[in-house]
Protein backbone atom coordinates (compact mmCIF):
# COMPACT_ATOMS: atom_id res chain seq x y z
CA UNK A 1 0.00 0.00 0.00
CA UNK A 2 2.14 2.86 -1.22
CA UNK A 3 -0.73 5.18 -2.06
CA UNK A 4 -2.38 7.32 0.56
CA UNK A 5 -5.74 5.62 0.23
CA UNK A 6 -6.61 4.76 3.79
CA UNK A 7 -7.35 8.06 5.40
CA UNK A 8 -8.26 6.48 8.75
CA UNK A 9 -5.22 4.36 9.53
CA UNK A 10 -2.95 6.97 11.13
CA UNK A 11 -5.73 8.20 13.34
CA UNK A 12 -6.58 4.66 14.38
CA UNK A 13 -3.04 3.83 15.34
CA UNK A 14 -2.43 7.06 17.23
CA UNK A 15 -5.76 7.27 19.03
CA UNK A 16 -6.65 3.69 19.85
CA UNK A 17 -5.06 3.44 23.31
CA UNK A 18 -6.47 6.77 24.47
CA UNK A 19 -9.95 5.92 23.24
CA UNK A 20 -9.95 2.57 25.06
CA UNK A 21 -8.81 4.20 28.29
CA UNK A 22 -11.60 6.77 28.16
CA UNK A 23 -14.40 4.68 26.76
CA UNK A 24 -13.57 1.04 27.44
CA UNK A 25 -14.29 -1.78 24.97
CA UNK A 26 -17.91 -2.43 24.08
CA UNK A 27 -19.25 -6.00 23.83
CA UNK A 28 -19.65 -7.44 20.35
CA UNK A 29 -23.20 -8.34 19.29
CA UNK A 30 -24.06 -12.03 19.13
CA UNK A 31 -26.41 -11.72 16.15
CA UNK A 32 -27.73 -9.25 13.58
CA UNK A 33 -30.63 -8.12 15.71
CA UNK A 34 -28.18 -7.51 18.54
CA UNK A 35 -26.02 -5.39 16.24
CA UNK A 36 -29.02 -3.30 15.19
CA UNK A 37 -30.34 -2.92 18.74
CA UNK A 38 -26.91 -2.25 20.29
CA UNK A 39 -26.79 0.73 22.65
CA UNK A 40 -23.39 1.61 21.18
CA UNK A 41 -25.11 2.92 18.04
CA UNK A 42 -25.62 6.67 17.81
CA UNK A 43 -29.07 8.16 18.27
CA UNK A 44 -28.53 9.96 14.97
CA UNK A 45 -28.49 6.57 13.25
CA UNK A 46 -31.07 4.66 15.27
CA UNK A 47 -33.57 7.44 14.56
CA UNK A 48 -33.25 6.53 10.88
CA UNK A 49 -34.01 2.82 11.34
CA UNK A 50 -37.72 3.27 10.60
CA UNK A 51 -36.75 4.23 7.04
CA UNK A 52 -33.56 2.22 6.57
CA UNK A 53 -34.86 -1.12 7.92
CA UNK A 54 -31.31 -2.40 8.46
CA UNK A 55 -32.09 -5.84 9.92
CA UNK A 56 -34.67 -6.62 7.22
CA UNK A 57 -32.44 -5.30 4.44
CA UNK A 58 -29.33 -7.25 5.48
CA UNK A 59 -31.40 -10.39 6.08
CA UNK A 60 -32.84 -10.08 2.57
CA UNK A 61 -29.32 -9.95 1.15
CA UNK A 62 -28.48 -13.12 3.11
CA UNK A 63 -25.72 -11.81 5.35
CA UNK A 64 -24.04 -14.21 7.80
CA UNK A 65 -21.61 -13.38 10.63
CA UNK A 66 -18.90 -15.59 9.08
CA UNK A 67 -18.81 -13.67 5.80
CA UNK A 68 -16.31 -11.22 4.40
CA UNK A 69 -18.50 -8.24 3.50
CA UNK A 70 -17.38 -5.18 1.56
CA UNK A 71 -19.30 -1.93 1.87
CA UNK A 72 -18.78 0.60 -0.90
CA UNK A 73 -18.28 4.25 0.12
CA UNK A 74 -19.72 3.98 3.66
CA UNK A 75 -20.23 7.73 4.02
CA UNK A 76 -21.03 8.70 7.60
CA UNK A 77 -21.14 5.06 8.72
CA UNK A 78 -24.81 4.24 9.17
CA UNK A 79 -24.22 0.63 8.11
CA UNK A 80 -20.61 0.56 9.35
CA UNK A 81 -21.99 0.93 12.86
CA UNK A 82 -23.91 -2.32 12.37
CA UNK A 83 -21.66 -4.33 10.05
CA UNK A 84 -18.26 -3.80 11.66
CA UNK A 85 -19.23 -5.17 15.11
CA UNK A 86 -21.48 -7.88 13.62
CA UNK A 87 -18.64 -9.28 11.49
CA UNK A 88 -15.76 -8.69 13.91
CA UNK A 89 -15.91 -12.02 15.75
CA UNK A 90 -16.15 -14.59 12.93
CA UNK A 91 -16.08 -12.63 9.67
CA UNK A 92 -14.55 -9.46 8.27
CA UNK A 93 -15.82 -6.02 7.37
CA UNK A 94 -14.13 -4.42 4.36
CA UNK A 95 -14.46 -0.70 3.76
CA UNK A 96 -13.99 0.37 0.12
CA UNK A 97 -13.07 4.05 0.20
CA UNK A 98 -11.55 6.69 -2.08
CA UNK A 99 -8.50 8.68 -1.08
CA UNK A 100 -9.14 11.76 0.98
CA UNK A 101 -8.71 14.81 -1.27
CA UNK A 102 -6.11 17.47 -0.38
CA UNK A 103 -8.83 19.92 0.63
CA UNK A 104 -11.76 17.84 1.91
CA UNK A 105 -15.20 19.30 2.35
CA UNK A 106 -16.76 19.77 5.77
CA UNK A 107 -19.01 16.76 5.13
CA UNK A 108 -16.04 14.51 4.35
CA UNK A 109 -14.24 15.60 7.51
CA UNK A 110 -17.34 14.99 9.62
CA UNK A 111 -17.89 11.58 8.04
CA UNK A 112 -14.26 10.63 8.70
CA UNK A 113 -14.66 11.44 12.38
CA UNK A 114 -17.84 9.37 12.63
CA UNK A 115 -16.14 6.38 10.99
CA UNK A 116 -13.17 6.69 13.33
CA UNK A 117 -15.40 6.62 16.39
CA UNK A 118 -17.23 3.52 15.15
CA UNK A 119 -14.08 1.55 14.40
CA UNK A 120 -12.50 2.45 17.71
CA UNK A 121 -15.51 1.31 19.72
CA UNK A 122 -13.92 -2.10 20.29
CA UNK A 123 -10.38 -3.42 19.62
CA UNK A 124 -11.76 -6.44 17.75
CA UNK A 125 -13.71 -4.17 15.43
CA UNK A 126 -10.58 -2.21 14.57
CA UNK A 127 -8.48 -5.35 14.13
CA UNK A 128 -10.96 -7.08 11.82
CA UNK A 129 -11.72 -4.10 9.59
CA UNK A 130 -9.90 -3.99 6.26
CA UNK A 131 -9.59 -1.05 3.87
CA UNK A 132 -9.33 -1.20 0.08
CA UNK A 133 -9.24 1.53 -2.53
CA UNK A 134 -12.42 2.22 -4.44
CA UNK A 135 -11.77 4.65 -7.26
CA UNK A 136 -13.42 3.13 -10.34
CA UNK A 137 -11.66 5.35 -12.87
CA UNK A 138 -8.19 4.79 -11.38
CA UNK A 139 -6.97 1.56 -12.96
CA UNK A 140 -3.86 1.56 -10.75
CA UNK A 141 -5.93 0.63 -7.71
CA UNK A 142 -5.80 -3.14 -7.99
CA UNK A 143 -7.61 -5.28 -5.42
CA UNK A 144 -7.26 -9.04 -5.17
CA UNK A 145 -9.99 -10.83 -7.11
CA UNK A 146 -12.49 -13.20 -5.51
CA UNK A 147 -11.85 -12.53 -1.84
CA UNK A 148 -15.23 -11.32 -0.58
CA UNK A 149 -18.59 -13.03 -0.08
CA UNK A 150 -20.79 -9.97 -0.34
CA UNK A 151 -20.59 -6.42 -1.69
CA UNK A 152 -23.07 -3.84 -0.43
CA UNK A 153 -23.86 -0.41 -1.87
CA UNK A 154 -26.28 2.06 -0.33
CA UNK A 155 -27.53 5.00 -2.42
CA UNK A 156 -24.42 5.42 -4.56
CA UNK A 157 -25.24 4.22 -8.09
CA UNK A 158 -26.37 7.66 -9.24
CA UNK A 159 -22.94 9.04 -8.27
CA UNK A 160 -21.16 6.62 -10.60
CA UNK A 161 -23.55 7.44 -13.42
CA UNK A 162 -22.83 11.13 -12.90
CA UNK A 163 -19.06 10.52 -13.13
CA UNK A 164 -19.27 8.04 -16.01
CA UNK A 165 -17.73 5.35 -13.82
CA UNK A 166 -20.67 2.93 -13.56
CA UNK A 167 -19.17 0.33 -15.87
CA UNK A 168 -15.89 0.22 -13.95
CA UNK A 169 -17.66 0.21 -10.57
CA UNK A 170 -19.75 -2.85 -11.37
CA UNK A 171 -16.75 -4.53 -12.97
CA UNK A 172 -14.89 -3.97 -9.68
CA UNK A 173 -17.74 -5.54 -7.68
CA UNK A 174 -17.79 -8.58 -9.96
CA UNK A 175 -14.04 -9.01 -9.69
CA UNK A 176 -13.75 -8.89 -5.90
CA UNK A 177 -16.65 -11.29 -5.29
CA UNK A 178 -16.18 -15.05 -5.00
CA UNK A 179 -18.18 -17.23 -7.42
CA UNK A 180 -21.71 -17.28 -6.03
CA UNK A 181 -21.08 -14.06 -4.12
CA UNK A 182 -23.88 -11.56 -3.55
CA UNK A 183 -24.14 -7.93 -4.64
CA UNK A 184 -26.76 -6.03 -2.63
CA UNK A 185 -27.85 -2.61 -3.81
CA UNK A 186 -30.12 -0.04 -2.21
CA UNK A 187 -30.72 3.01 -4.37
CA UNK A 188 -33.10 5.98 -4.47
CA UNK A 189 -35.87 4.83 -6.83
CA UNK A 190 -37.96 7.19 -8.89
CA UNK A 191 -41.62 6.76 -7.88
CA UNK A 192 -43.48 4.82 -10.54
CA UNK A 193 -40.11 3.96 -12.09
CA UNK A 194 -40.41 7.13 -14.13
CA UNK A 195 -37.08 8.30 -15.50
CA UNK A 196 -36.02 11.53 -13.80
CA UNK A 197 -33.03 13.82 -14.43
CA UNK A 198 -29.83 12.30 -13.01
CA UNK A 199 -29.29 15.38 -10.86
CA UNK A 200 -32.38 14.32 -8.88
CA UNK A 201 -30.51 11.36 -7.38
CA UNK A 202 -33.28 8.95 -8.39
CA UNK A 203 -32.96 6.03 -10.79
CA UNK A 204 -35.26 3.35 -12.19
CA UNK A 205 -34.98 -0.33 -11.33
CA UNK A 206 -34.37 -1.19 -14.97
CA UNK A 207 -31.38 1.15 -15.13
CA UNK A 208 -29.65 -0.36 -12.11
CA UNK A 209 -30.43 -3.94 -13.12
CA UNK A 210 -29.05 -3.29 -16.60
CA UNK A 211 -25.75 -1.95 -15.19
CA UNK A 212 -25.33 -5.06 -13.03
CA UNK A 213 -26.21 -7.48 -15.80
CA UNK A 214 -23.72 -5.87 -18.19
CA UNK A 215 -21.00 -6.65 -15.64
CA UNK A 216 -22.03 -10.31 -15.59
CA UNK A 217 -24.33 -10.43 -12.58
CA UNK A 218 -27.51 -12.48 -12.42
CA UNK A 219 -30.51 -10.64 -11.00
CA UNK A 220 -31.91 -12.73 -8.13
CA UNK A 221 -34.80 -10.79 -6.64
CA UNK A 222 -36.02 -7.46 -5.34
CA UNK A 223 -37.76 -6.37 -2.14
CA UNK A 224 -40.12 -3.54 -1.23
CA UNK A 225 -38.56 -3.27 2.26
CA UNK A 226 -37.42 0.31 1.65
CA UNK A 227 -40.38 1.63 -0.34
CA UNK A 228 -41.85 4.94 0.79
CA UNK A 229 -45.18 5.77 -0.91
CA UNK A 230 -45.08 9.31 0.52
CA UNK A 231 -42.06 10.17 -1.65
CA UNK A 232 -43.21 11.78 -4.92
CA UNK A 233 -39.67 12.46 -6.17
CA UNK A 234 -40.59 15.81 -7.74
CA UNK A 235 -38.46 18.18 -5.67
CA UNK A 236 -36.49 21.18 -6.96
CA UNK A 237 -33.45 20.14 -4.95
CA UNK A 238 -33.66 16.43 -5.77
CA UNK A 239 -33.74 13.63 -3.22
CA UNK A 240 -31.50 15.65 -0.87
CA UNK A 241 -34.35 17.91 0.23
CA UNK A 242 -35.57 14.91 2.25
CA UNK A 243 -34.07 13.78 5.55
CA UNK A 244 -31.42 13.31 6.69
CA UNK A 245 -29.87 16.01 4.43
CA UNK A 246 -32.63 18.65 4.31
CA UNK A 247 -30.94 20.59 1.52
CA UNK A 248 -33.56 23.37 1.69
CA UNK A 249 -32.80 24.07 5.34
CA UNK A 250 -35.84 25.35 7.22
CA UNK A 251 -37.85 25.93 4.06
CA UNK A 252 -40.66 23.33 4.02
CA UNK A 253 -38.72 21.40 6.67
CA UNK A 254 -41.86 20.02 8.31
CA UNK A 255 -43.21 18.90 4.94
CA UNK A 256 -40.07 16.94 4.10
CA UNK A 257 -39.82 15.54 7.61
CA UNK A 258 -43.35 14.18 7.24
CA UNK A 259 -42.42 12.48 3.96
CA UNK A 260 -39.37 10.86 5.52
CA UNK A 261 -36.40 9.33 3.71
CA UNK A 262 -36.51 8.42 0.04
CA UNK A 263 -38.38 5.70 -1.79
CA UNK A 264 -35.66 3.10 -2.45
CA UNK A 265 -35.21 -0.08 -4.48
CA UNK A 266 -33.54 -3.04 -2.78
CA UNK A 267 -31.96 -5.39 -5.32
CA UNK A 268 -30.07 -8.66 -4.92
CA UNK A 269 -27.63 -9.98 -7.54
CA UNK A 270 -25.38 -13.03 -7.73
CA UNK A 271 -22.02 -13.64 -9.39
Amino acid sequence: MTQKILFLILFLLSSCSLFRKNQGPKPLPSDLEGAVQSDSRSTENTDRDEFQHPAETLTFFGIKPTMTVMEISPGSGYYTEILAPFLAKNGQYVMAVPRMPPHPSKVLVENEKKLQDILLSHPEVQAKTRFVAFEPLNKRNLVKAGFTDMVLSFNSVHNWVATNSTKMAFKFFYSVLKPGGILGIVQHQSPGNKKLPMKSGYMTENEVIAHAKRAGFKFVEKSNINYNPKDSGDYPGGVWVLPPVYRMGEKDHDKYEEIGESHRMTLKFKK
